[in-house]
């Protein structure tokens, strides 16, 4: 008897540790993320399916039906979760909108930021793959917005109202037009090509809609 227990003792040294499955879920989300952002950029967005994830990242394809209904939603969670990383490699940026109470260097501080995102490498190629196709698939450009640029432009909205509440910003104005002043003309430029983007660029849109092109 005490021999069993000895030999089950030492057996039990000598067992290899379970696997955690918290890490290998981890490490799969992370495989599907890259899998799915590179398939659109490759092939495009109506060419990128649930199976070519799931090869690509060497996951079977109910891994990822357990966890997204559909390809559009692996692909907004992965670009969501691609911005995020970008803007904690950059530091203190603007999950909440900076209001030091000087509204024209709050809103150059997040174009910056936003220029430094734009021009990001992992982050411009899937991010016109998916806007390209916005513009084509009506319910998926819908879905962009809702998901991706919303959170953003509430940020843009809650700053210009505090900045009315303060009066900074004329009462009359509409927030939610208001900031299509600063971030359209961006988007315009990085998805048509039209010009350069710089910080140079962001800061000259910020005086331009602040203090209009009447002279002063």
């Amino acid at each position: 008897m005490a021999a069993q227990k000895s030999a089950q003792s030492a057996q039990s040294a000598h067992a290899k540790p379970a696997p955690d499955s918290t890490r290998r879920s981890e490490k799969s989300r992370r495989a599907i993320y890259d899998a799915a952002l590179a398939l659109v950029v490759e092939v495009g967005y109506p060419k990128t399916t649930i199976e070519g994830i799931a090869a690509r990242a060497g996951v079977g394809k109910q891994t990822i039906y357990r966890w997204w209904s559909s390809k559009a939603d692996v692909l907004m969670e992965a670009f969501l979760d691609l911005g995020e990383q970008s803007l904690r490699e950059a530091g203190p940026v603007p999950y909440a909108f900076p209001d030091t109470g000087d509204l024209a260097a709050d809103v150059k501080n997040v174009l910056r930021a936003t220029v430094d995102q734009l021009r990001d490498p992992r982050f411009e190629a899937p991010s016109r793959a998916l806007a390209a196709e916005g513009v084509v698939n009506e319910q998926l450009g819908r879905e962009l917005v809702a998901k991706l640029m919303q959170p953003s432009l509430d940020l843009y909205v809650g700053r210009l109202r505090a900045a009315q509440d303060a009066g900074q910003v004329r009462p009359d104005v509409d927030p939610r037009i208001a900031l299509e002043l600063f971030v359209s003309p961006l988007a315009q430029r990085w998805l048509q090509h039209t010009g350069p983007i710089s910080y140079e660029y962001t800061d000259t849109l910020v005086e331009y809609a602040l203090h209009g092109l009447a002279p002063r």
